[in-house]
């Protein structure tokens, strides 16, 4: 390295790079001397707002400028200057139906006296900003899933629990009376094999606010299991002097459950009711099984037999029958 410092080649090199620096410096001057277009984000904030107001959809958050002046100054922008925010008083504007609108020429001289004399202003987007406020009326609306979820095999979903259940809307209050439910946003969600939870937000409405804009969304998962009970054919809306007579009197009906609830469904649960009005009408001595009703959470009902033999019986009606 010294044997190279010292040498002739050495000299050569640094001579080399003086002038290669001096001549980038040239270029670059005369490059940052043309005229260029970029882009400049400047924030908007809005303030003043009362406290019996709720600001229910809020005003962009930034704006987008694009101007075009020498490569010079918009370095100076990119490097040294930060610009104030765009600051919009709630005293100042107002609208119909608690709708504001404001329009570039209002907020326009604000971002001019942040740039230099020499620099054009070409676009701003938005080029109107606007919000919505409620004067504090607000109701309670239930929150309802939007999409698709679905178990793996043998798994199914026991519930769908949302934390919290119910949610706060504020709006103005034509726009108040329409809305019944908060929608979450766009779900799908397939071949769930465990329990799953997830934060979801609140699909978003112009001019209106949810408190809180998101929830929790609890899904459970289950496993399927098999189980049988029997369960005794009942005669309803005989008379006095009939009885029902069932062979055999009891069906065996297997069902599936979650695991979790294997224990909680039993025989009790499942009602085989067999109506003396729907026996006349059958013209044959063989009654199709059938519940009445299917617990929560139980599917895939089967029937052992699948049809009973019967026959209406007389009996007096000192028999005790």
């Amino acid at each position: 390295m010294k044997d190279f410092l010292l040498s002739d080649k050495s000299r050569e090199f640094f001579i080399f790079l003086f002038f290669f620096f001096i001549a980038g410096g040239f270029w670059l001057l005369q490059t940052l001397n043309n005229d260029y277009e970029t882009e400049f984000s400047i924030p908007v904030k809005l303030k003043g707002v009362p406290n019996n107001m709720v600001i229910t959809s809020e005003p962009a958050p930034e704006l987008r400028i694009k101007v075009k002046d020498k490569g010079t100054v918009l370095l100076n922008y990119m490097l040294g200057k930060s610009f104030y925010p765009v600051t919009l008083d709630f005293a100042d504007y107002k609208g119909n139906n608690n709708h504001v609108r404001v329009f570039a020429p209002q907020f326009e001289k604000k971002i001019l006296s942040q740039l230099n004399v020499s620099t054009r202003l070409l676009s701003m987007k938005p080029d109107t900003l606007e919000y919505y406020y409620s004067t504090g009326a607000s109701k309670l609306v239930p929150v309802k899933l939007q999409g698709t979820v679905s178990a793996g095999r043998q798994y199914y979903l026991s519930d769908t629990i949302f934390s919290p259940d119910s949610v706060l809307v504020y709006a103005p209050a034509d726009v108040l009376d329409t809305i019944t439910a908060a929608y979450t946003r766009r779900v799908k969600l397939e071949d769930i094999s465990d329990t799953l939870k997830q934060q979801v937000p609140l699909v978003n409405q112009k001019g209106v606010k949810f408190v809180p804009a998101s929830i929790e969304m609890m899904l459970p998962v289950d496993i399927y299991t098999e189980k049988s009970v029997e369960v005794p054919l009942r005669g309803v809306n005989f008379p006095a002097d009939k009885v029902l007579r069932a062979f055999p009197s009891k069906v065996q009906v297997t069902f599936q459950i979650g695991l979790s609830r294997f224990r909680q469904i039993g025989a009790n649960d499942f009602h085989i009711y067999v109506s003396y009005e729907e026996l006349l009408r059958l013209g044959s001595d063989k009654y199709t099984v059938k519940l009445k009703n299917v617990p929560k959470g139980v599917s895939h009902v089967r029937f052992n037999p699948e049809q009973v033999d019967f026959l209406i019986e007389q009996v007096s009606p000192n028999d005790g029958n």
